[in-house]
């Protein structure tokens, strides 16, 4: 085989004296060299040199197709990266990359953790919310920062959250000669003049055991943001069993209400799009979005089923929890392709026997849910039932 013309070089903050010859070679080669300004000085570019476009945008690289060119990224090109993105635009013949210890195996060596049991994370470009699903007791997560000053507001974040107690170890300019560690707890930082790039190791251990989010389905309502229009605790553990969810599956959840099956669907790993007609719900979905930090993985979808469905992906699974309707389902099973799951979730008598109908013409399983709760009674205590749920789930 040829040559690749592009070649895609880990760079680390000792610049050229921390890369192997074969990258040091394509450099020394290279017609263009294509980098943020901090590693085209790293490594002497001069007129070579080709700043990034702002907003980013590897047009200018496609321009070059053919010439040798090199492309400067942060230690490991393909973690939070620009290296998946060069890769999907070109076939692989025509580049190769030479990674060298990114942030997260230089910081898991300073901090002697083991990487397979820590969490890592790009917040340089990201919410703090991110790490609402990972933050528990011995919880260990290293991140990277936009900067000096997000290390202070993330102490700031996790403070007001209830983790306090968790220690930032700040690691400033890793792996060259102006590295610095320097460490404090969440509700303690005083930290100044922290230096970028920068990244932070995050250490849980003194966080007491109920902290953070539990992994099991079926949230407390208060958790969200919502008007009374929720999918209760118990019912949504069940819809969410039902349901299924799977790394990267995309859910349909039509009627969203307040959104919380599709967090809980996206906090197993999967996406969702959350179709709702009204905008005050829509405006509890949004900050149940930002809340959870599920920015890029659940989207709110204003309007109404099945109309508001034109133009989505194709789901994997889809949740009915409000607006059944005959035309809808009818539509929905016209419309989704065989495998894909579909719950619904019936409170009036009306979808009730609808469901039942369903149940009768495609098959698929019916569940009876009653839920009764403890409450005051008089003097002593008695069950307060819960309005039972009808569930009818089926795979197309």
């Amino acid at each position: 085989m040829a040559e690749p013309w592009l070649l895609i070089v880990g760079l680390g903050e000792d610049g050229l004296a921390g890369l192997p010859d074969a990258s040091r070679a394509a450099l020394a080669a290279a017609e263009v060299i294509f980098g943020g300004p901090r590693h085209l000085e790293l490594v002497g570019a001069g007129a070579r040199g080709r700043a990034w476009p702002v907003p980013f945008d590897i047009a200018p690289v496609l321009a070059l197709r053919g010439r040798r060119t090199v492309v400067l990224a942060s230690g490991d090109p393909f973690w939070a990266g620009a290296g998946a993105v060069l890769a999907a635009a070109f076939g692989p013949g025509e580049w190769r990359a030479i990674p060298v210890a990114g942030v997260c195996s230089l910081a898991a060596a300073r901090m002697g953790w083991r990487l397979e049991d820590t969490t890592c994370l790009a917040l340089h470009a990201a919410p703090f919310a991110r790490l609402r699903p990972v933050l528990c007791r011995g919880a260990r997560v290293i991140a990277t920062l936009r900067d000096g000053a997000a290390v202070a507001d993330l102490a700031h974040w996790l403070a007001d959250g209830g983790f306090g107690a968790v220690e930032i170890t700040v690691l400033e300019r890793l792996g060259g000669p102006a590295e610095r560690l320097r460490r404090t707890r969440a509700d303690a930082f005083d930290l100044d003049a922290i230096a970028a790039p920068v990244a932070v190791a995050l250490d849980g251990a003194a966080l007491p055991a109920g902290a953070g989010l539990p992994r099991s389905p079926g949230l407390p309502e208060a958790a969200f943001a919502h008007d009374g229009q929720i999918t209760k605790s118990p019912v949504r553990a069940l819809t969410l069993a039902a349901l299924a969810p799977r790394p990267g599956a995309l859910l349909w959840d039509i009627g969203g209400g307040s959104g919380s099956v599709s967090v809980e669907w996206c906090l197993a790993g999967g996406r969702a799009c959350t179709v709702e007609p009204r905008a005050d719900r829509l405006d509890n979905i949004r900050a149940n979005i930002a809340e959870f930090g599920l920015g890029g993985r659940m989207q709110a979808v204003a309007g109404q089923a099945p109309a508001a469905l034109a133009g989505l992906p194709a789901p994997d699974a889809v949740f009915v929890g409000g607006g059944g309707s005959e035309a809808l389902f009818a539509a929905l099973w016209g419309a989704l392709a065989p495998g894909t799951r579909i719950v619904a979730n019936a409170v009036t008598l009306e979808t009730e026997a609808l469901l039942i109908a369903l149940h009768a013409r495609h098959g698929g399983t019916l569940l009876r849910i009653e839920i009764a709760q403890v409450a005051p009674l008089g003097r002593g205590r008695g069950w307060q039932p819960a309005r039972p749920v009808v569930q009818w789930s089926v795979t197309r």
